[in-house]
């Protein structure tokens, strides 16, 4: 737990922040179930259940070395946070004026300021989900290409790829501009 308890929790909270309530949705919001002190709370039980899932395999014997142990571990908690999910789709959202009054908005969620980390959580949002994984398995989990390439049954240059294109569109919802805007303004002062 000590070397992979940050990295699960990193992982499971930020895929929590990202999806919203609606995994299918092309909306992400910083609100509804899993905004604040609460996603915090979803995060850390995900983030147990986890570790008793590892624990009671290891201890049973049914979990057997066939690849790498934290690709392993890290698929256990992606598979926790899609049932989280599931969970929460299923859930009935009260809609009564007070209930939705009392909700904390996006600025209000404690520990959560400034405009570039809001910017980069709201362009992580923009993103397709493969390019949202390959960026949270990477920065987030800190898993290598080659753990990624693993977990993921994806060749390492697809992933290669697939992450660097991921960090240019990135960086091109948070600045307005694509790199072909850049080379059209150099063009220009030439």
């Amino acid at each position: 737990m000590q070397l992979y308890a940050r990295r699960v929790y990193a992982l499971v909270r930020s895929r929590l922040v990202t999806r919203g309530a609606d995994e299918r949705s092309s909306v992400r919001t910083r609100s509804g179930p899993w905004a604040g002190a609460q996603g915090n709370d979803i995060a850390e039980e995900i983030t147990q259940s986890v570790f008793v899932t590892v624990a009671t395999k290891l201890s049973t014997g049914e979990y057997t070395e066939r690849g790498r142990f934290e690709s392993w571990l890290f698929r256990v908690a992606m598979n926790r946070i899609r049932d989280e999910a599931r969970r929460a789709r299923r859930q009935a959202t009260p809609t009564d004026p007070e209930t939705l009054d009392s909700r904390p908005r996006a600025s209000e969620a404690p520990g959560e300021s400034g405009g570039e980390l809001d910017s980069l959580r709201r362009a992580l949002g923009e993103l397709s989900d493969a390019d949202r994984e390959v960026v949270e398995l990477r920065h987030h989990a800190g898993l290598s290409f080659k753990q990624m390439s693993d977990l993921l049954s994806e060749p390492l240059g697809t992933l290669l790829a697939r992450h660097h294109r991921a960090l240019r569109k990135l960086k091109e919802l948070m600045t307005g501009h694509t790199d072909s805007d850049h080379v059209s303004h150099a063009e220009k002062t030439a």
